[in-house]
């Protein structure tokens, strides 16, 4: 895949401006045709092999990383399964647990920051995963907003998922062997929904065992998902005042592989993942059972997804798992 902007991909790229703001704003919806197509014959088998993931949790952990791609400035922000009594706050450089863990990449949206997510994402990271989180350099809180660099964000993400593996075999690193380097998968928000799929379809990294997407349009990066078979997680606001949720429904209809699609009928674009308690915990147990079934490969996992997506009538859930 090309590392920058190609001029064919500029055009489409355009698209991408109903994305401004994705973060805290309420620009205009991004809207797209709702393409339904019929089910496969037969559902592809993950290629994660049957496992179990942790049963308690762990404290968390947090530490910045450094990273830098073709002058793309990467900093990255690494919450990880720490040593030690689980709850509270992350410990910053805490010791890491015991234990080979899996690595979801996750991204933010426009404006966004990886701190922004902290209630999710060490959720994860106490549940047993090494979350990674770039900020990129130019649709990060800060940069300049120039929406068409999504489109170069899924090689960022790819760089960055090199570097953060890499950690499993450096000498006097704090992760160097506990990563488990063959299980990853790939998350964000809104333009970082749109990266996640372009790390399916036109940027494909193989590396990559599964996706969540929260809020998420297939806009710019296309639906051409390839490669192996990659479990999806779509997650979307009914009300997203952003990105339509018929957008985020025609990406998610077009996956071939193993999904599913947690809807929240009064979900906004991003209340449930910044602030809602009672949407939160419905997103962050179903997104934790999925990774626990797609990266460890446990069964019990995938049978508590559906119960933990409709609890409280909060969500409805589509389940093609």
């Amino acid at each position: 895949m090309s590392r920058r902007v190609t001029p064919t991909l500029l055009a489409s790229a355009l698209l991408l401006t109903g994305l401004v703001g994705c973060s805290t704003d309420a620009p205009r919806k991004e809207t797209a045709p709702v393409a339904v197509e019929p089910p496969p014959a037969a559902t592809p088998t993950p290629r994660v092999p049957a496992g179990s993931a942790p049963e308690s949790a762990f404290g968390v952990g947090v530490r910045q990383l450094k990273l830098n791609r073709d002058g793309r400035a990467l900093p990255v922000t690494l919450w990880y399964p720490a040593a030690g009594k689980a709850g509270g706050a992350a410990r910053r450089s805490a010791a890491a647990a015991d234990g080979r863990f899996p690595v979801v990449m996750f991204s933010h949206g426009l404006g966004g920051r990886p701190e922004d997510y902290a209630a999710l994402l060490t959720r994860w990271a106490a549940a047993g995963f090494v979350v990674a989180a770039p900020a990129f350099p130019h649709t990060s809180k800060g940069g300049d907003g120039n929406v068409l660099d999504v489109l170069n964000q899924p090689a960022d993400v790819s760089y960055a998922l090199t570097q953060v593996l890499a950690l499993d075999g450096k000498a006097g690193d704090g992760l160097r062997g506990r990563l488990a380097t063959d299980r990853v998968a790939a998350a964000g928000h809104s333009a970082g929904g749109v990266t996640t799929i372009g790390l399916f379809t036109a940027g494909r990294d193989e590396r990559l065992d599964a996706g969540v997407v929260f809020a998420g349009t297939a806009v710019g990066v296309g639906t051409a998902f390839a490669g192996a078979t990659a479990p999806q997680l779509f997650v979307h606001g009914e009300l997203d005042e952003v990105v339509d949720y018929a957008a985020g429904k025609a990406a998610y209809d077009k996956v071939p592989w193993p999904k599913a699609l947690l809807s929240l009928p009064k979900g906004d674009h991003g209340r449930a993942l910044l602030g809602d308690a009672a949407s939160l915990r419905v997103v962050s147990d179903t997104s934790v059972e999925f990774l626990r079934w797609s990266l460890y490969g446990d069964p019990a996992a995938k049978k508590r997804i559906a119960k933990d997506a409709t609890r409280n009538d909060i969500a409805t859930f589509d389940d093609h798992l």
